[in-house]
This record gives C-alpha cells, sequence and structure tokens, in this order.
C-alpha cells in the first residue's frame, strides 16, 4: 500500500532491461533496469495513486565494437497527483566508442531519455502541480547525440471550494545538455511551464532551453560543427478570475549555441552553432523570452595554407509576449567567426502597448590568417514590432569587419539591421542600425532600413 516499486531487472547482452516496478498508493515507482550490450534500457515505474514519484529510466545498454549502445529508458510518469507527484527523469544514454584515429565513431553514443511529464494534473483542493523530470543529459560519442528534452510542468487547479487562489503551476523540467562528439551534438529544449486552472495566481514559466549546444570535436577531416543551443520553454498561460486578468509567465530562454572545434592543420574550423529560440511568453501579459547567443565558431587550422575559420552561429529568435502590455524578447547575439553570424530578430511586443524586443548584433568576423582575408561582420537582427501604442524595439548593430591577415585583404562590416516598426496609433518608428565599421582594409557596411 505505501511501498516503493521494485527496481527492474538488468538486461543480458542484447536484451533490454525489466521495467521499474509501479509504487502501492503512497510510493514511488522503481527503476528501470539497465540494457544488456546494445539492447534498451527499462522504463521507470509510475507513481503510487496519491503522491508518489514516477522511476528513473534505466540505462542504455552499453556500446560494443560494431553495436551500437541501446537506447535509455523514459522515466516513469508521477502518480495520479491527488496531492503531488514529480515525473522520472530520463535514463542516461551510453557513450559512443571513437576510432583509433579519432575521427570513425565505431558507434555512435545514445540520445539520453527525456524526462517524463508529470502526472495527471492535480486534483481540486491541492496547493502546487508538480515539476516535470529533467532531461537527461546526452552522452559523449562520434557524431553527437542530442540531449533529452525537459518534462512538462503539470497544471494547477482550484479549491474546491472555487473562490481561493491556488498556488503556481510547476516548472517545465530543464533541457539536458548536448553531448561532447564529433559533430556537435544539439542541447536538449526547455519544458513548457504548467498552466494555471481557474482562479490560479500565476501561470509559471517555461524553462530556459540547455544553456550550450554540445561543442564540436576536433576531428582529422576539420573541426565539427558545434551544437545548436536549446530552445526556451514556454511560459503557462494565466487564467481570468471574476475581477482582473491575473499575470502569467515569462517564456524560457534560447539555450547559447555550442562553439565549433578548431580545424586541424590547414583545414576549417567548424561553425559555431545557432542559438536556441526564446520561448512565447504567455497569454495574457508574459514576456518573450530572449533568442540565444550564437556560438563562436573554431580557429582555421595552421598550414602552409591555413584553414578558414568557421562561421558564427545565428543567435536565436526571440519569441514574441502575449496580448497585453508585455515586452517581446531581444534577439540572440551571433557568434564572431569567420564570417560573423547574423543577429536573431527582437519578438514583437504584446497587442496593446507592448514594446518590441531588441535586435540582437551581428557577430564580428575573424581576422584573417597569414595571406587570408578577414571575415565579413554579420548583419544585425531586425528589431521587434510594436503592435498598438508602443515603442518599437531597437534594431541591431552590424557587425565589425575582420582585420586583414599579413598580404591579405579586410572583410567589409556587416549591415546594420532593420528597425521594428512603430504602433499603429501613437508608436514612433525607429531609425535604422548603426552600420559595421570596416575591416583593416575593407569597406563600412550598409546602414539598417528605418521602421
Amino acid at each position: 500500500m505505501y511501498g516503493n516499486g521494485g527496481s527492474g531487472p538488468a538486461g543480458a547482452a542484447g536484451q533490454a532491461g525489466g521495467a521499474g516496478g509501479a509504487a502501492g498508493l503512497w510510493g514511488s515507482g522503481g527503476t528501470g533496469g539497465a540494457g544488456g550490450a546494445g539492447a534498451a534500457g527499462g522504463s521507470g515505474g509510475n507513481g503510487g495513486l496519491l503522491y508518489g514519484n514516477g522511476g528513473a529510466g534505466g540505462t542504455g545498454g552499453m556500446a560494443l565494437a560494431g553495436i551500437n549502445g541501446g537506447s535509455p529508458g523514459s522515466g516513469g510518469d508521477g502518480g495520479s497527483a491527488l496531492l503531488f507527484g514529480s515525473g522520472g527523469d530520463g535514463g542516461q544514454g551510453d557513450t559512443g566508442l571513437v576510432g583509433a584515429d579519432g575521427s570513425n565513431p565505431t558507434p555512435t553514443g545514445t540520445q539520453a531519455g527525456d524526462g517524463s511529464s508529470a502526472g495527471p494534473n492535480a486534483a481540486v483542493g491541492d496547493i502546487l502541480a508538480v515539476s516535470g523530470g529533467i532531461g537527461a543529459d546526452g552522452q559523449s560519442g562520434g557524431p553527437g547525440v542530442g540531449g533529452g528534452s525537459g518534462g512538462n510542468g503539470g497544471a494547477a487547479v482550484a479549491y474546491s471550494n472555487g473562490t481561493s487562489a491556488n498556488m503556481l503551476a510547476a516548472n517545465g523540467g530543464d533541457g539536458g545538455g548536448g553531448g561532447l562528439a564529433g559533430a556537435g551534438a544539439a542541447g536538449g529544449d526547455g519544458g513548457t511551464g504548467g498552466g494555471p486552472g481557474v482562479q490560479d495566481l500565476l501561470g509559471d514559466s517555461g524553462s530556459s532551453g540547455a544553456a550550450l549546444g554540445g561543442a564540436g570535436g576536433t576531428r582529422a577531416s576539420g573541426g565539427a560543427h558545434g551544437g545548436a543551443g536549446g530552445n526556451g520553454g514556454e511560459g503557462g498561460y494565466a487564467s481570468a478570475t471574476s475581477d482582473n486578468y491575473a499575470a502569467t509567465a515569462t517564456g524560457g530562454h534560447g539555450g547559447m549555441g555550442g562553439a565549433g572545434a578548431s580545424g586541424a592543420v590547414g583545414l576549417d574550423g567548424g561553425t559555431g552553432g545557432a542559438g536556441g529560440n526564446g520561448g512565447h511568453g504567455g497569454l495574457l501579459i508574459g514576456n518573450g523570452g530572449n533568442g540565444g547567443a550564437g556560438g563562436i565558431g573554431g580557429s582555421g587550422g595552421a598550414g602552409d595554407i591555413g584553414g578558414a575559420g568557421g562561421n558564427g552561429g545565428a543567435g536565436g529568435v526571440a519569441s514574441s509576449s502575449g496580448i497585453s502590455t508585455s515586452h517581446g524578447g531581444d534577439g540572440g547575439g551571433a557568434g564572431a567567426g569567420g564570417v560573423g553570424g547574423v543577429g536573431g530578430k527582437g519578438g514583437n511586443g504584446g497587442l496593446l502597448t507592448g514594446t518590441g524586443g531588441d535586435g540582437g548584433s551581428g557577430g564580428s568576423g575573424g581576422d584573417g590568417g597569414l595571406g587570408g582575408n578577414g571575415g565579413h561582420g554579420g548583419a544585425g537582427g531586425k528589431g521587434g514590432n510594436a503592435d498598438q501604442h508602443a515603442d518599437d524595439g531597437a534594431p541591431g548593430i552590424g557587425g565589425e569587419g575582420g582585420d586583414a591577415g599579413a598580404g591579405g585583404t579586410a572583410g567589409s562590416g556587416g549591415a546594420g539591421g532593420g528597425a521594428g516598426t512603430g504602433g499603429a496609433l501613437l508608436g514612433s518608428a525607429g531609425v535604422g542600425g548603426a552600420l559595421g565599421a570596416a575591416g583593416l582594409m575593407g569597406a563600412g557596411g550598409t546602414g539598417g532600413a528605418p521602421g
């Protein structure tokens, strides 16, 4: 009745792990069993009927030469949440093997399991809805594998009398980080924040995307590309009461793109990963999340003819805000590199008096190697639009051109980003973005268009 579920048995070689046992009324679900070589891990057991947590998923079976690692088990669901029960965490993916020369992955790493969502929504009279499980991190390996996505937060509900406000809806789980690998792994997305029930105070915020996409590994064939940053989760929606609209949540911020790896001797560096997008704000007055910064491009390898630097990743696009007075998220700045990345676009403001978000700056162009050209600066992102009365977002500034290497020519400056348009009633149009600075011998960039 009150006991926890038992752990699932581990699988023999080639056999999947057993599922974790389900809990009784109050207990937690058991952990899934580890998979045998190349086989999947067992799923976590479900939490008890009252408030047990879901069990964690089992680890995927290990990789052997010529055999890919098994996929991990998923986390068990939280209990029925008559009180509360968190979702189980995703199981870990296995680490892949890499060839002796560092270039040929024998098998790849497996993707980490997703965090499961929280159990069914909290019942009438409960204080809190519970959090979703956390996505496990991606494991290192050959070509990278992604981190698991965060589980979604559960929704809150009203008290049984229908008059007292409830507490917050639960956060979405965080996305797992991308594994370090040959062709960098993407970070997992942040989970969506739980929505409130009737009479609740707030919808909770979406969680941010994984902080970094997986970095690219150095390979004999050149630097690998950085992985993308995870996207921010959406903010939960607010509900109306009889006398006012409740405030609601901010969208999660996008994760930063992973850095590109440096090239081997004479080879090109990898491209930086793109920044993750910001999550949408809640329905009423939630702010949009910011876009993640683009990853930095890898350096070119030295040699008689040096390799080119990798491009900077683009900034993530910020999300629009809610209906009313919210600020749109700002676009992410772009990473520097052989060619600077483009800045992300600012999110639009709310429909009434919301301000548009600022465009992200363009990335700087990389300096030229010996005898090489400097990279061009990236364009600035466009400012977000204001939808009624409010100010538009400031435009992004163009990135600077890179300096020339000895004997080479310089890159030109990037274009300034366009301004957002003013509101339909009283909003003023924005000015164009500043032009990118010239490189040592290159031309200056153009200014951005006005709103």
